[in-house]
């Protein structure tokens, strides 16, 4: 039987699937090209989803339904709310971008847009192996249909079959590593995982055997070295619109499987994936450093860029138990939380700016196209400059201090290859910020390729201004975001 409470720890999940189906019907008599109605329902749907998920998250309960299938707790709440918030603003910057490219003749945007969120969601209350597996396979699929949208672009179309083959693999990857806990656990609930883990009495050859795919499978959904190839040439080939659905809200559901698997799942064997994630952190870090210097496609650098962030994001990870202690655990995961929410919101003002730039089918995409770009919109010179301090670390913008978390979590465990782990760390991104600063050279100092003015939709122009502003606020006050983080990690993990 199901109780009440099964129902009420997946209402948003109802709205928003049942909202995805409607909009899809209703826009199949809506005429116009730029499908405002849809998009109007569309940002009505996902600012609601995103209150509701906000409501949850201040009630700091956790709740389990349909017997422990599903669970409802403040962490995957604020990641569901992020993402919703996230979602819509893409959709706000993709919209005019993606009308004047014919991505807009069906509701198909929106849509797969809305499902692929509902992905999202799924795979963040996952407590079950196949739960998560289910919302991961609901993302991966409605996102290599949004990569494919743009269907008379040949390079678009070939980026969709190289995320869609490498992806199957990674799925194929997790499943089975998934599979091998089972058989070694007997168990597919994440708490009976931990608890046949915990007795020391299965059989630890084949638990192993399982973690690496398993951490092969997330660190493909991350984009991180060795499981990278795919980033750069999806960013690259995929319409910008949907370049930024795969860069932003996604990292929140990866970041939270994470979390699910290795986590609450998996945490008495701390020490075996701790050293698989040191080593995808240090090889992230040296390629995604040194491959971006080497790039002259702003969405590729971008790419490398997201490496290197994502490298970040893992060291974060990787001091949560020291010496068989978890009480770094709340500094460690929290700070790698901190780094997820402001890398997302930086990304979306940087891909924002990229879409502004783009018009009559020019992409806006090579290094050089940038040229001079003060002199023709000192506003959107601005935004970008400050998305790239960002990225690389500069104070007192909000991703100084995304790294100087992740930094502090290391130090302060004391442990000198922690501490070796975060002066690498900082030499990395000194090499990574040559290729940030570079294309700021090339906005104030090289002489403009064009004279054209830029221009932008209304509802662009303010959802971007704020978005720009936050990564200013956040940076010179971020005691109140890394505050929620924190409680989030302490109230879900019990740290």
């Amino acid at each position: 039987m199901i109780d009440q409470l099964s129902w009420i720890a997946i209402y948003p999940e109802i709205l928003l699937l049942v909202m995805a189906c409607v909009i899809a019907l209703w826009d199949l008599g809506v005429m116009s090209p730029r499908r405002g109605l849809t998009f109007a329902l569309t940002l009505v749907t996902l600012v609601v989803v995103a209150g509701m998920e906000m409501l949850y998250a201040t009630g700091e309960l956790s709740i389990y339904g349909f017997n422990g299938l599903v669970v409802s707790d403040p962490l995957g709440n604020w990641l569901k709310c992020f993402a919703a918030i996230a979602t819509a603003v893409t959709l706000v910057y993709a919209r005019p971008y993606s009308a004047d490219r014919g991505m807009l003749r069906g509701g198909e945007l929106f849509t797969l847009s809305l499902f692929a969120l509902l992905g999202m969601f799924v795979m963040i209350s996952g407590n079950n192996f196949l739960i998560i597996y289910l919302g991961l396979e609901l993302l991966t699929l409605s996102s290599y249909a949004l990569v494919a949208l743009r269907r008379d672009n040949g390079i678009a179309t070939e980026a969709a079959i190289k995320y869609f083959v490498l992806g199957a693999m990674a799925s194929g990857f997790l499943l089975y590593g998934m599979s091998m806990l089972y058989g070694a656990t007997g168990s597919l609930d994440l708490g009976n995982v931990f608890k046949a883990v915990s007795t020391g009495q299965v059989n630890h050859q084949v638990l192993i055997f399982g973690l690496v795919f398993v951490v092969s499978g997330l660190g493909f959904k991350l984009g991180v070295v060795p499981f990278h190839l795919w980033v750069p040439d999806v960013y690259q080939g995929a319409p910008t619109s949907v370049t930024l659905m795969l860069a932003g809200a996604p990292k929140f559901a990866a970041f939270a499987i994470v979390i699910r698997l290795l986590v609450e799942g998996l945490l008495p064997l701390a020490i075996d994936w701790q050293q698989m994630l040191t080593v995808l952190s240090v090889g992230s870090l040296l390629i995604g450093s040194l491959g971006g210097v080497m790039q002259k496609n702003v969405k590729r650098m971008l790419a490398y860029s997201t490496i290197s962030q994502m490298g970040f994001v893992l060291l974060g990870l990787i001091p949560g138990v020291v010496e068989g202690s978890t009480l770094p655990a709340a500094n460690g995961y929290s700070s790698a939380l901190f780094y997820v929410v402001t890398y997302v919101l930086t990304t979306l003002a940087t891909f924002g700016v990229l879409l502004v730039l783009a018009r009559d089918g020019f992409e806006s995409e090579e290094i050089s196209d940038l040229a001079g770009l003060n002199q023709r919109s000192p506003l959107y010179a601005g935004i970008l400059s400050l998305c790239l301090f960002s990225l690389a670390g500069i104070p007192p913008l909000v991703g100084f201090y995304a790294k100087l978390s992740v930094l502090q979590a290391l130090i302060t465990t004391g442990v000198n290859g922690y501490l070796a782990l975060a002066v690498y760390a900082v030499v990395m991104s000194l090499i990574g910020a040559f290729y940030y600063l570079r294309v700021v050279k090339v906005m104030y100092f090289d002489e403009p390729i064009t004279a054209s003015t830029v221009s932008a939709p209304k509802d662009v122009r303010v959802v971007l201004g704020v978005n720009a502003l936050l990564l200013l606020v956040v940076g010179l006050f971020p005691g109140g975001l890394m505050a929620l983080c924190a409680k989030a990690i302490v109230l879900t993990l019990g740290a």
